[in-house]
């Protein structure tokens, strides 16, 4: 495996070297060369085949068809390396590689011990290029550095997120996923459980800000605003006093029709304006229909979501009967929350008292690049300051160009799977510095389950055949013709028992 495929050829650059071959290496294969003393690791970045004799002058298929009886398949391939460093420590050399110099395919050996991580290793995959070489990333700064799992439909996320869990779980890692479609809910890892966690939120644990959002009360109702925060406080001093049994809800609800009957009243005594009877209102109509809407995450029996969370396990919040408004409100809540609880952690001693990994699905709909939502908010400030505090991030998404770029731009690691469209690819690259224009070329060419894997948890971009997730996961498409066999026979047989039970009654069927 260590034979030249190919030398150098014109000017050389100490990062880019361009090569000539007569045989056909792959693009992201490794290859090495060896010049003033130093022997350097490459990767072929794109290639190009042609023909000396066969060229753009010729007009005539006839004339190709005679050089080609003459030649046969004489062909060349010309290519370019991106240096990625020195063998042993991967430093970009100081001097470029004369014109000339072999290139020769990688060492397997080499790159296994380059790709392995002591202690603190998770294996993703294999080298697409070279199988037998295992390719680790390096936990502390995937999580510590936050990363992004990027794909379109079908292409592989869902087992790469499950890969990467179980991988976390085999080092007794505790894990949070935000799961907007109740994807790994029946999940069975390897390596640990699974800690599903309903998302229900006590109204008390609620700030004013999210219980606002959830009554819909617009930003530009000062009034009803005014109103809403002055009987939020008074709720909360009563409570506050002790006053246990009390619906946190309906204390809101009664000062607010304390207030409607004073405006009412409209007598000198009244501190409530008659003017402001309707603002009061709406308030209270809309507080009713939060309590309609969104009952199902509002329990006033639900512990502190935070303190569900289990080390060792996948715990996972199911947001799959919950919509996109009120799951704004569920995950930036456990965010705020789990920053503050670590904060405290290390200020006292009291909150989560381990390290925690945020992987949030749908991460587009809770941080959209046009739009603002409270999600988007804590997101963007636990990529600025988890690290400090142990809180990692991992965004999953099928539409990047849809995805905040200040947050994608956060993700210091990217495991990119087949993309297809431009503007995906252009908002990835944006965010991104190691995406260099070669290898994004590569991402429409990638199969189900590669990856094109960079950042800090990696010493060299690569492309990666991830590892099949041998445990069940929801996410894949279904079976259509199955499904709709499946239909029409439940529907024969339903059919086939009502006339037997019409039958046995004595009646025509």
């Amino acid at each position: 495996m260590n034979g030249v495929i190919g030398r150098c050829i014109g000017e050389t650059s100490p990062t880019n070297v361009s090569f000539v071959s007569k045989e056909m290496p792959r693009v992201g294969e490794y290859v090495s060369l060896e010049y003033d003393g130093k022997k350097v690791l490459g990767m072929i970045e794109s290639l190009v085949r042609g023909s000396v004799s066969i060229n753009d002058d010729i007009y005539d298929p006839q004339t190709i068809e005679k050089i080609r009886e003459i030649e046969g398949d004489d062909h060349y391939v010309k290519g370019s390396v991106k240096i990625l460093g020195d063998i042993k420590d991967l430093k970009i050399p100081r001097t470029p590689a004369p014109p000339g110099t072999q290139v020769k395919v990688a060492d397997p050996e080499i790159l296994k011990k380059i790709f392995h991580v002591e202690n603190s290793g998770l294996k993703l995959g294999n080298l697409i290029t070279q199988e037998e070489v295992e390719v680790e990333v390096d936990i502390n700064k995937m999580v510590t550095r936050h990363l992004a799992v990027l794909a379109m439909t079908g292409a592989g996320k869902s087992n790469t997120v499950s890969v990467i869990v179980d991988g976390l779980l085999k080092v007794n890692g505790s894990v949070l996923i935000f799961d907007m479609h109740s994807e790994y809910v029946n999940t069975k890892f390897e390596q640990g459980g699974v800690n599903v966690i309903a998302p229900e939120i006590n109204p008390l644990y609620l700030s004013f800000a999210e219980i606002k959002k959830l009554s819909n009360i617009p930003a530009n109702a000062y009034i009803q605003e005014r109103y809403f925060r002055k009987a939020y406080k008074a709720a909360q001093r009563t409570l506050m006093k002790g006053s246990h049994g009390k619906d946190f809800l309906d204390l809101i609800e009664n000062q607010l029709e304390s207030w409607i009957m004073e405006a009412e009243a409209d007598s000198s005594e009244t501190k409530v304006n008659a003017s402001d009877k309707k603002s009061i209102t709406d308030v209270l109509n809309k507080l009713q229909h939060m309590r309609d809407k969104y009952g199902n995450i509002l329990s006033l029996e639900a512990k502190d979501i935070v303190e569900n969370i289990q080390i060792g396990k996948a715990n996972i919040i199911d947001l799959g009967s919950v919509d996109e408004f009120a799951s704004d409100v569920v995950v930036s809540h456990v965010l705020r929350n789990v920053l503050k609880s670590r904060k405290q952690f290390l200020r006292s001693g009291e909150g989560i008292g381990f390290p925690i990994f945020l992987i949030l699905e749908e991460a587009h709909i809770l941080a959209p690049q046009n739009r603002s939502t409270e999600s988007k908010l804590w997101i963007s400030r636990i990529a600025r300051e988890g690290r400090k505090f142990a809180v990692g991030l991992c965004l999953v998404s099928q539409s990047p160009k849809s995805l905040d770029s200040d947050a994608l731009s956060q993700a210091n690691n990217m495991i990119i799977l087949r993309l297809v469209e431009p503007t995906d690819q252009n908002h990835v690259q944006r965010a991104s510095e190691s995406l260099s224009d070669d290898l994004i070329a590569q991402l429409p060419s990638l199969n189900i389950g590669e990856a094109i894997v960079l950042g800090l948890m990696t010493r060299i971009p690569t492309l990666v055949k991830i590892d099949e997730f041998k445990g069940k996961v929801s996410g894949g498409d279904l079976n259509i013709v199955e499904e709709w066999s499946k239909s029409a026979e439940n529907e024969e047989k339903r059919l086939k028992d009502e006339k037997s039970e019409y039958e046995s009654l004595g009646g025509d069927y």
